[in-house]
């Protein structure tokens, strides 16, 4: 099979940077394999890369601009890379989320997408005006799908108290929700805290975000109205994790989100 045509480098910064991995390993002699080697990854990654279908890491920009003295190319690509928009990066924290070994979420206004009911994603969707409502709520209960296998991510939620006691859909619907809240946070894999609204301000106030583990590091997606952003400098995804903890430290303590949970299920009429 022929590979395929290395993405065009004037589309965006990724699809250059996608672009130069292909040229500068060819013009070295190097086969993928030598490439993952020297990156610890599969293969399979390296193709992904060369073909802009996954993103690299600061730190594997790092490693090729050491061995092979390009004089912070790399480094430089990926940071201006970071810092443009790229109208693929839902599609592409898709193909993360789906590797992802943990998976770290703060939501502040819905539930997150992996955790919501058919019923409950065909709310949210269609109040977001979208027409093509039937194909994106099955997408995103297909994303569900990592959570049943065999060796699922570990999925850690916060939410604030907001996400519990708005009545998407009204109050039988949202009720429901809940209680597939509560089944799922029975299970080891699986962790939900609350942020109760007592806890005042935090610095979650300013959006939602997620954090994935792969097995080659860590990368934050950030949402927004339309689209998000793929966080993959090591710098930015940790001030993310910073985030995360701290508004972790606003949270319940499981047993007691639990509760919380069902008190907002029995005041809801």
């Amino acid at each position: 099979m022929l590979p395929k045509p290395s993405p065009d480098p004037k589309s965006s910064m990724w699809a250059w940077l996608a672009h130069d991995l292909r040229y500068y390993r060819l013009q070295r002699g190097l086969s993928g394999d030598a490439v993952a080697r020297l990156l610890n990854c599969g293969r399979s990654t390296i193709s992904r890369l060369e073909n802009n279908e996954a993103k690299p890491t600061e730190r594997q920009m790092e490693i090729l601009d050491e061995r092979w003295d390009t004089g912070g190319h790399f480094s430089t690509l990926f940071w201006y890379a970071c810092r443009g928009h790229e109208p693929n990066w839902f599609m592409q924290h898709l193909g993360i989320e789906s590797e992802a070994l943990v998976i770290k979420v703060y939501e502040g206004l819905a539930v997150p997408g992996l955790l919501q009911l058919p019923e409950y994603a065909q709310e949210v969707i269609a109040a977001s005006g979208r027409p093509d409502i039937d194909a994106l709520v099955a997408r995103r209960l297909a994303r569900q799908e990592i959570l049943a296998r065999d060796n699922p991510p570990v999925l850690l939620a916060l939410l604030t108290e907001s996400v519990l006691d708005w009545p998407v859909g009204g109050p039988k619907l949202m009720r429901k929700q809940l209680a597939h809240l509560l089944e799922v946070s029975e299970r080891p894999d699986i962790g939900i805290r609350v942020i109760p609204r007592s806890a005042g301000t935090h610095c979650g106030l300013d959006g939602s975000f997620k954090i994935m583990t792969t097995a080659v590091g860590d990368i934050a997606y950030t949402e927004s109205p339309g689209g998000g952003r793929l966080v993959p400098s090591a710098t930015e995804v940790r001030s993310y994790v910073l985030r995360y903890d701290r508004i972790g430290q606003k949270a319940l303590p499981e047993d007691l989100s639990r509760h919380l949970i069902v008190k907002i299920m029995e005041a809801m009429t």
